[in-house]
């Protein structure tokens, strides 16, 4: 059953509108921006990155402001994601994994080098999936300390994998988990802290499962957070996919779930915590001043709550433009948390307290 205390209904209606301030670099002429992540500057915040997939060829890496400060050609990499604070060799470092399409349908594995804000790759081997590399996410368990790697593919079967140091400097994993989700899925997210696991079923809804790979998965263990249809607050186009999750962490186990609903061009908020509460909707429109387009087609998404110098003090969300400017562009789009936070009555939660590389367990 859905994870609310009262019926739904969906409505067009009410859907709020924010502004972006920046976007980055098109990916043109030849590539093709999916999914992003957000890797935090250890000592200076200003100095963040993001991590943005090109399908066609590799990775690209962003500043602040949009602009590009790094190309990974490594193959057709469709979505992507990060964990701080892996034991590699005698340090910890910032993990960054995703889904290579071309090297065998595998893991790509790299690390953040924090002074030159570029990506190292660390792979001991591809990483190679018995299903195809489509969405990926991370989890790190607070109950084992382990860091994992969850990869969906286009015909709804899920692989989790273990990741570990194989004592030469280099990252190995092996497969903890598989199952079915049931239809195509691509956008996941772990919130590492409930140890669960959200899993966008493209044409269904967003489903919340346990994590833990050492938890047997049972049909009955998954609760369904919102539909496509009628009955939900996603769309009632069931053609209009629900793409990329992401989520905001606040103060003592608080915070928002975002889903990007593809085909209507809007983002839905719930709550984090307890049975993920709907919220509301926004969606991201023109900055006429800066002369940034409107987002249409999102994939991927991510955002932070942390303070990022004077460009974000208060946070920042990210989302993935799938028609940038004429429509034979792709790009992200970058919008200050406080502007999204401000458009919702009551106004949601800003807070820069919560530290991602200090992780409470809260189950």
């Amino acid at each position: 059953m859905l994870g609310h205390s009262v019926p739904i209904a969906y409505a067009a209606a009410n859907v709020l509108k924010v502004v972006p301030a920046a976007e980055t670099k098109p990916t043109t002429p030849v590539g093709d921006a999916d999914d992003i992540c957000i890797w935090i500057h250890p000592t200076d915040p200003s100095l963040s990155i993001v991590i943005g997939t090109d399908k066609e060829r590799g990775l690209n890496v962003y500043d602040l402001s949009g602009r590009e400060i790094q190309r990974v050609e490594h193959g057709r990499m469709n979505n992507v994601d990060l964990r701080y604070d892996f034991p590699l060799g005698n340090e910890k470092v910032a993990l960054v994994t995703a889904g290579n399409k071309d090297e065998s349908q595998s893991i790509a594995v790299y690390m953040v080098d924090a002074q030159t804000r570029k990506l190292v790759n660390v792979a001991a081997r591809p990483l190679k999936l018995n299903t195809d590399a489509y969405g990926l996410c991370m989890y790190r368990s607070l109950k084992t300390g382990k860091f994992q790697t969850i990869v969906n593919s286009y015909g709804g079967s899920v692989e989790q994998w273990e990741l570990f140091d194989n004592q030469q400097g280099k990252v190995d994993g092996k497969r903890v988990r598989q199952f079915e989700v049931g239809s195509r899925t691509e956008g996941c997210v772990c919130d590492d802290e409930y140890g669960c696991l959200y899993i966008g079923e493209e044409n269904v809804g967003i489903w919340k499962y346990p994590a833990e790979p050492d938890q047997t998965w049972q049909p009955a263990a998954r609760r369904l957070v919102d539909v496509l249809g009628p009955r939900g607050h996603l769309s009632d186009d069931l053609s209009h996919d629900i793409e990329g999750l992401a989520l905001y962490y606040g103060p003592d186990g608080t915070g928002y779930l975002i889903a990007s609903c593809q085909g209507r061009g809007v983002f839905s908020i719930y709550r984090r915590e307890g049975d993920n509460e709907y919220l509301g909707t926004f969606r991201i429109v023109e900055n006429d001043a800066r002369g940034i387009d409107e987002v249409t087609n999102t994939d991927g998404i991510d955002v932070t709550n942390a303070a990022l110098g004077s460009a974000f003090p208060k946070g920042l969300f990210v989302a993935h433009d799938g028609s940038n400017k004429d429509g034979d562009e792709t790009n992200f789009k970058l919008v200050a948390w406080e502007a999204i936070a401000g458009a919702f009555q009551p106004p949601l939660k800003v807070t820069t307290a919560w530290d991602p590389r200090k992780p409470k367990a809260r189950h």
